[in-house]
């Protein structure tokens, strides 16, 4: 057996680390092909969990546009499918990497894995491209690795065979545990050091995070507006990894630069971000992975978008959708932060650590 696992961006390569770790565990052959959608951040998720790809396609650009991407991934497939062979190719979630390798493998009669499969909000635009990219590659997968009973329930009414479903979790919490793990034993970078002697961890520490193309202009405003007025409180620290994308950067340094206790920095790496979490009491954050993570740790959401494909987190009382109305941002920290009491003792809605074995057990059952 033959496996390729594709993938470009930093959090496809996170989640994607803990199943290629266990399937070289297995007698197959097992190959990765990044197209590097995103460069730097992906390649400090490479180095951390010791991936080396054997195929990297190089194609970040500047200020490329999604019809650029998506057409020089579909053309520089060939050429790797060709070479690799693969029995199976096993793409994740919602990228435009994941779309364009799985319509790639599709034309070249490869079978498809998609891991993360079945996560909708039926709405076009929200979050935009990715809603899209998962109903196709959901079309197009063979086999469909769901990370809850609710979107193996998306799959099946929209006519997806039981047999080609199956539940596993997410891997983003085997991911976690694995970081954790070697944080536990010791693990440290300059990221975590600078963290220690920048901040006030005495005080409470709120983390934010923002990337949604959706959110440019109005809604990061708000967001940033929302921050400000939260920063009042002298006994929270507000710590804010701003994301590259110039669309994020000139509204955020704009607007909260020179705040006290509010400290924009450069994003971090994937371990030095889970130390960060660790340490936080509120995330307020427009990231699905966030959302699958914090539960882990007991530490509540405030999701800043408008529609979530993750309504298990909001279910249960760890994610709370807020959208971008500074209104309730503030409302809803202030509720937080108040609290008499924090979350206690809730399992993670998204998994124990344990999807990637599952997912190597059904392949081992139906492919093998």
């Amino acid at each position: 057996m033959k496996i390729l696992l594709c993938f470009g961006t930093r959090p496809e390569a996170i989640k994607m680390a803990p199943l290629y770790h266990e399937l070289i565990k297995t007698t197959w052959e097992v190959k990765v092909c990044v197209t590097a959608q995103h460069r730097e951040m992906l390649d400090q998720v490479l180095d951390f969990f010791e991936i080396k790809p054997d195929y990297d396609l190089k194609l970040m650009q500047a200020n490329q546009s999604l019809n650029t991407l998506s057409a020089n991934i579909l053309s520089n497939m060939d050429k790797v499918f060709m070479d690799a062979k693969p029995d199976l190719v096993l793409v994740h979630g919602d990228t435009t990497t994941s779309a364009m390798v799985a319509l790639a493998a599709f034309h070249l009669n490869i079978k498809i894995g998609h891991v993360e499969a079945g996560l909708r909000t039926y709405n076009k635009q929200s979050p935009f491209p990715e809603e899209i990219n998962r109903q196709l590659t959901g079309r197009i997968a063979n086999f469909h690795f769901t990370p809850s009973q609710k979107a193996a329930e998306n799959l099946k009414q929209e006519g997806v065979k039981d047999t080609a479903i199956v539940v596993t979790g997410n891997t983003v919490v085997d991911a976690l545990y694995l970081t954790v793990e070697k944080l536990e034993n010791g693990f440290t970078n300059t990221y975590i050091e600078t963290l220690k002697n920048k901040i006030n961890f005495k005080n409470k520490i709120i983390l934010i995070t923002g990337h949604r193309r959706e959110n440019f202009g109005k809604g990061f405003e708000n967001i940033c507006n929302a921050i400000l007025e939260i920063a009042k409180n002298t006994e929270v620290e507000m710590v804010y990894p701003v994301h590259l994308n110039p669309n994020v950067q000139k509204t955020v340094f704009n607007m909260l630069s020179g705040v006290e206790n509010i400290h924009l920095i450069e994003p971090l790496d994937y371990p030095s971000f889970v130390w960060l979490m660790r340490k936080s009491c509120l995330i307020i954050s427009d990231s699905g992975g966030i959302q699958e993570e914090a539960p882990s740790f007991n530490i509540p959401v405030l999701v800043t978008r408008e529609t979530t494909e993750r309504d298990e987190g909001i279910n249960v009382g760890f994610s709370f959708l807020v959208g971008t109305s500074s209104e309730k941002i503030v409302a809803k920290t202030n509720e937080i932060l108040n609290a008499t009491s924090a979350i206690k003792n809730k399992p993670n809605p998204y998994g124990d650590g344990k999807a990637s074995g599952k997912i190597i057990d059904y392949i081992q059952n139906n492919l093998y």
